[in-house]
């Protein structure tokens, strides 16, 4: 008899690793044998250092299959019980249109691009940005809105950081309306409090409280519903030469008047309710509008046009100098990963509805409000304010809590304000029998709902009524029916190159497979249409998988506790350092606020510092690129006694596992600081290494790196923050967190409980179907390919940072330094040419100015790894032609690049073929055509223009 397999046999014959992983077993032996190694674990013997090294493996569960995997996530999905929200608090029901679901949630085409840093190869994401900018500039009426932000929470505190940059000579506090979010509320005291501002809560409908202040933030409509007139407290303000903050509903402003109108001068909040799922908290990409003058305070990205080489519009990030990766500790904000891909949500939702569509939403809205505020009125629940949008506050006299659980029995979430009151809000979802339950619950059945309407007027108040116009631009005006959206969309796609095109070999960046089997349970309604204030009993599911994730990730990282609230990673570093600040001030060290920080660190970390109220102190980098550890030691006594931490990113951001990472951890504790290592490059230290436990006190983790959540073309992201014992008493908190122990702590840093909880899913899948096994193989397969990709690009660019054992980590960096001191090609002649062959360019001038950073991943497989290592030295033989003078920079595809499909028509006045300009490495049908020329980024910022341009900017 012929030998059977097992069932154990086959159950694991296709394990999901070999669908991460790119490379098969011949293309790992191919790429060992290229490096002089027998095995993955001799090469990371050689590479890891040995002090750093875990013994043990991963406790983990064991590694199940994408069926299992999705059938536990579906589980997980009906544990949790969205029933009908009414809870508000800047959370909507809504409904993502079908066309937008499919086509931009749900298409990796959208969800795995990167941040527009290409633009010439992201001009679709950019224009759906633009249209975003648009859209909140429009309904807020101020020219200029940033292209996202976090949540309404974190654009609130970024306000309140603003003003304390552009008032910094007035004294006084940034006053609070009690009428705003509490979430709001908490989430700009924590930020306040970091940087020594003061914070003043008042009732604004008496007026703003007496003496000086820097500014106002006034709630509209309030999160009791009232709608206060701005006005008067915008001209008080301004009197007193501060600024008017105003966060505002962005539907309610398709029917209540813009608040720049009047007189607003920054325009916060969140545009969840436009078509982007509850998600549990998040993602949703929050807004920011700014008036004339204060265009370069704005946080964060800034999408603007500017023209190509042809003189042809074309998009790009405006203002760039602003932001973190440039000014370091000096920008703006911290901000790295913003929410792109729900911008464009809720940018599409309003392209898809057009001006009217969302009136008539807003005003259906308003109108179940309405009736519902009558029909309880004349029942004996009259609402306290007589004027509002979609929410009522209704006195309950010692019934608040029965009638929430009864209304919950129903059906129906209410929201408990005390023990006397209750609150409601009406949205896009609401019905006719909506209102019946709510009505019944109360005790008031049957009602003629009809007649009701029939005697209701309006609540909005007469002064406040839009009469500004607003989305009239065509782009808004023409997509309307489901054909025209879908092509829209589709065109847009086309122009931007994803993961769905190619390898995109961005350095630190980490643009792995995002798993369709990580992707789909998104959409699952227990985890979609979840509101993030639902008592823990309706959210078991989620908080099952919340705490498994925690612990998972605290596993793997050797600390004793994790928060999964930060919803991003530069959030989890201003989280983290947050936490080393308080355990200080605990231990009566209110003079330690000096961080370290080596001079090649991400822009993120010093600008974290800063926002949690440090004073960086820069260490300096040796030649081979590790740190200074004589600096070190002298930085570190001449600030003993104000010591407070050193931010270190670990492998190092030159790519290398540096070998004196302990003897580092070990000066700065002995001189009473806290180790904060970087969790950005975690993807070469998975399954092999821990920072908890070879010197780290804190780190934060990027789950859009490591974990698998796509990049979504600039976000979303999170990032959790994991810490020791030590410091876990001051992990971020929330005042509304459904368990009571985690109201404790330094403070909320998201506006929700646990951040982008909608996306959790994505990370829990990958490390469920990967196990400990696996996830330590993805990291040494990582490392392979990059040291691959060192070995065959090193022969023709210089390598510029090795480790001891001349191996690089999960990246390297090809220093193009000298090339261009002698031939005049730089790296962005290499990265827009590197379009022409097909690819995304590599991470430019960072760490070092000159230079491209590669990171290839573990899932991309042996054929692509080398079609890009063939462009790279094919290029490299355009340089030597450069060189040897056969062609001059000025005239070479090089400096021209990338080339659009008008270069094979019309006249041709350059020394190359067009063939060699579109088609370097031959003819292919699927070849990706940029959109547009190389652009002009200079020209964009002199003549700064952040709305959208007319819709033919593509048209000859």
């Amino acid at each position: 008899m012929t030998d059977v397999p097992s069932l154990p046999e086959l159950d694991g014959a296709l394990p999901f690793v070999s669908r991460h992983l790119g490379p098969d077993d011949a293309g790992i032996a191919t790429m060992l044998e290229r490096l002089g190694y027998d095995s993955l674990e001799g090469l990371m013997s050689a590479a890891v250092p040995k002090a750093i090294r875990t013994v043990a493996p991963l406790d983990l569960p064991a590694a199940l299959s994408e069926a299992a995997v999705a059938s536990e996530l579906r589980a997980l999905a009906g544990a949790n019980s969205p029933l009908e929200t009414m809870l508000g608090l800047g959370y909507h029901a809504t409904i993502t249109p079908p066309v937008v679901r499919r086509n931009v949630l749900e298409d990796p085409s959208w969800y795995t691009a990167y941040t527009p840093y290409q633009p010439e190869i992201s001009q679709g994401r950019l224009e759906a940005l633009l249209n975003f900018q648009t859209m909140i500039s429009d309904l807020t009426g101020l020219p200029t809105a940033g292209s996202s932000l976090l949540d309404e929470g974190t654009a609130a505190a970024e306000a309140l950081a603003l003003v304390h940059r552009a008032r910094r000579s007035i004294s006084g506090p940034f006053v609070l309306d009690a009428d705003a979010l509490p979430q709001t509320i908490d989430v700009v005291r924590t930020r306040a409090e970091a940087i020594g501002m003061e914070v003043t809560v008042a009732d604004l409908s008496a007026g703003l409280p007496e003496g000086d202040l820097a500014g106002v933030l006034i709630q509209y409509p309030g999160a009791s519903g009232r709608i206060l007139d701005p006005r008067p407290l915008i001209e008080a303000v301004h009197e007193r030469g501060g600024l008017a903050v105003v966060a505002a509903d962005l539907l309610a402003l398709t029917v209540l008047e813009a608040p720049g109108a009047l007189g607003a001068d920054v325009v916060v909040g969140s545009s969840q309710r436009f078509g982007v799922p509850l998600f549990y908290g998040g993602p949703h990409a929050g807004f920011m509008s700014v008036a004339a003058g204060l265009e370069r305070q704005i946080p964060g990205r800034l999408v603007g046009v500017s023209i190509d080489a042809e003189g042809r519009p074309a998009y790009r990030l405006a203002l760039q100098t602003r932001e973190q990766h440039i000014r370091r500790d000096k920008a703006t904000s911290n901000i790295c990963t913003a929410q792109v891909l729900l911008a464009v949500t809720a940018s599409m939702y309003a392209v898809y509805h057009g001006p009217e569509g969302l009136r008539q939403i807003a005003t259906r809205t308003h109108r179940y409000a309405a009736v519902l505020a009558h029909a309880l009125s004349e029942g004996g629940f009259a609402p306290t304010n007589e004027q509002f949008f979609d929410t009522l506050t209704v006195p309950v006299p010692g019934r608040a809590a029965d009638l929430v659980a009864s209304t919950r029995s129903l059906g129906v979430h209410l929201r408990l304000v005390d023990a006397d009151t209750v609150a409601l809000s009406t949205s896009e979802c609401t019905t006719r029998a909506t209102v019946s339950t709510v009505l019944k619950a109360f005790g008031l059945e049957p009602v003629d709902l009809d007649d009701v309407d029939r005697t209701t007027s309006d609540a909005l108040p007469g002064a406040l009524r839009r009469a500004s116009d607003y989305l009239t631009h065509p782009v808004f005006n023409t997509h309307h029916n489901e054909t025209s959206m879908l092509r829209y969309l589709h065109r847009l796609s086309n122009r931007d190159y994803a993961l769905d095109r190619g390898m995109i070999p961005l350095g630190s960046c980490t643009m792995k497979l995002n798993a369709t089997t990580e992707m789909e349970p998104v959409s699952l309604p227990g985890f979609a249409d979840l509101h993030p204030f639902v008592p823990a009993a309706d959210a078991s599911g989620y908080l099952e998988l919340v705490a498994q994730l925690e612990s998972w990730l605290a596993e793997v990282t050797g600390y004793d506790k994790v928060s999964i609230q930060p919803n991003a990673g530069a959030q989890g570093e201003f989280a983290g350092m947050l936490a080393i600040r308080a355990f200080h001030d605990a231990n009566g060290d209110h003079d330690r606020r000096v961080c370290l920080i080596p001079s090649s660190a991400h822009g993120t970390n010093p600008a974290s510092a800063v926002m949690a109220g440090m004073s960086v102190v820069v260490v300096k980098a040796n030649d081979d690129g590790t740190v200074d550890l004589d600096d070190l030691r002298a930085k570190c006594e001449q600030h003993a006694a104000t010591l407070a931490a050193i931010m270190v990113t670990y492998p190092s951001t030159h790519g290398v596992y540096e070998e004196t990472i302990t003897e580092l951890c070990e000066i700065v504790h002995e001189h009473g600081g806290q180790v904060y290592i970087d969790g950005a490059n975690f993807n070469a230290l998975l399954g092999y290494a821990k920072p908890g436990q070879f010197g780290g006190d804190v780190s934060h983790l990027n789950l859009h790196k490591t974990f698998c959540i796509p990049h979504g073309g600039g976000g979303p992201g999170v990032g959790p923050v994991a810490v020791r014992s030590h410091l876990a008493p001051y992990l971020p908190s929330h005042p509304l967190h459904p368990e009571e122990s985690k109201r404790e702590g330094v403070g909320a840093i998201s506006a929700a409980p646990y951040g982008s909880t909608g996306i959790l899913p994505i990370s829990w899948a990958y490390v469920r179907m990967m196990g400990a096994e696996g996830l330590a193989q993805a990291t040494a397969v990582a490392v392979l390919s990059a040291n691959y990709v060192a070995a065959r690009l090193g022969e023709h660019y210089p390598v510029l940072y090795r480790g001891e054992s001349g191996l690089v980590a999960h990246e390297c960096i090809l220093d193009l330094r000298e090339i261009t001191k002698e031939t005049g090609v730089t790296v962005d002649d290499v990265a827009k040419r590197l379009v022409d062959y097909g690819f995304h360019a590599p991470t430019m001038s960072f760490p070092v100015a000159g230079t491209l950073m590669v990171e290839p991943t573990e899932s991309e497989d042996l054929a692509e790894v080398d079609r890009f290592c063939d462009a790279m030295i094919a290029i490299k033989g355009e340089i030597d032609r450069v060189a040897a003078g056969e062609i001059a920079v000025e005239d070479a595809p090089l400096r021209h690049a990338p080339h659009t499909a008008r270069a094979l028509v019309g006249e041709w006045d350059h020394p190359y073929s067009r063939e060699e300009a579109v088609f370097p490495a031959g003819i292919t049908v699927d070849k990706y055509w940029p959109p547009v020329a190389r652009i002009d980024q200079a020209y964009g910022d002199r003549n700064l223009v952040c709305a959208c341009p007319p819709m033919d900017a593509y048209a000859e």
